[in-house]
């Protein structure tokens, strides 16, 4: 007989603890990989759709066709969910209507109409900042304590937040001439931050999916009165060819698909592992930035990622 080694070596050298085989384990590790950047890429690829059209698609009808998609993709979940008494809405229509107003119509039509005037990376830096504020929101609240290393994360991600916003000349801020389009991404990021902190009591014992279909369909019902003023004063360019294109790719990848493969992420590997898709985020951003319409990151971008995604690190440790 050979050495005690803490490790089964007669079933073909699984862990005695685990019961997982080390080529397991990899190939777990390599799923987890690819799929943390797709997620990330299906992520981004809504910050670079808005920087893309850059305003000649109507944004509150990409928008609202963009929810609609989503909702009536995850419906038949929602359905049957509903059915199965696991959303009872009555008691939960109105935490839904919020949270479909906050994560939806907020970080729906105003991030599309801020891709005029700011670029796809200050839209993934400036959302990066949302664990932040949620961070802050629980701590004024009450809901969770906040150590030194908190604030210090808080602060750092801060810095690089204002840093990128003024673009490096702090007077910006104190004369209020940054660029609109930003200030639009802030209140999306403020909208995003309320969601995070509601979503999972709005309806809490049905699944991520079953809400974000709900969730969807209330932002898609917030955004259609705006939607349909731009149906009515521009038609041609709301249902254009480039137009339908926008929706359905909108409602399809960063939608549906990465609602979905979140979902799997978060069901395969756990919320805290899967909570790193937020440090992939503005790096897929800033990747497809730059092959897809030509902006590459500067300086200023990459000093100020630094401070938000270190801060954002430093934030979420315990």
């Amino acid at each position: 007989m050979g050495k005690e080694t803490g490790k089964e070596t007669s079933d073909g050298g699984h862990d005695a603890v685990t019961g997982v085989s080390p080529s397991t384990n990899v190939w777990l590790g390599v799923i987890a990989l690819v799929g943390f950047i797709l997620v990330a890429t299906a992520q981004a690829s809504n910050q670079i759709l808005a920087r893309g059209l850059a305003g000649s698609v109507p944004p509150f009808a990409l928008a609202f066709f963009r929810w609609s998609i989503v909702a009536i993709g995850l419906a038949p979940i929602a359905l049957k969910e509903i059915l199965d008494g696991r959303v009872p809405l009555a008691g939960n229509i109105w935490s839904i209507l919020a949270a479909g107003f906050m994560g939806m119509f907020l970080c729906g039509g105003p991030v599309y109409a801020a891709g005029v005037s700011t670029t796809a990376i200050h839209i993934a830096l400036i959302m990066a900042l949302s664990p932040i504020t949620v961070l802050l929101i629980s701590a004024l609240r009450g809901m969770e304590h906040v150590g030194p290393l908190q604030w210090l994360g808080t602060a750092l991600a801060l810095a690089g937040a204002l840093l990128i916003i003024s673009g490096g000349h702090p007077q910006t801020l104190i004369e209020l001439q940054t660029a609109a389009g930003d200030g639009l991404v802030v209140i999306a990021m403020l909208g995003w931050s309320g969601y995070t902190l509601l979503q999972s009591r709005a309806a809490p014992k049905a699944s991520l999916l079953a809400r974000i279909s709900l969730f969807s369909g209330a932002g898609a019902l917030f955004s259609l009165p705006l939607a349909a003023m731009e149906m009515w004063a521009t038609p041609g360019v709301v249902f254009s060819t480039k137009a339908l294109s926008a929706y359905v790719f909108a409602g399809i990848v960063p939608g549906l698909l990465a609602y979905a493969g979140f979902a799997w992420l978060g069901g395969k590997f756990g919320s805290v592992r899967t909570s790193l898709v937020l440090y992939l985020g503005p790096i897929a951003s800033a990747l497809l930035s730059f092959a897809i319409l030509g902006e590459p990151p500067q300086l200023i971008h990459l000093l100020g990622g630094l401070l938000i995604l270190g801060g954002v690190w430093a934030s979420l440790r315990r």
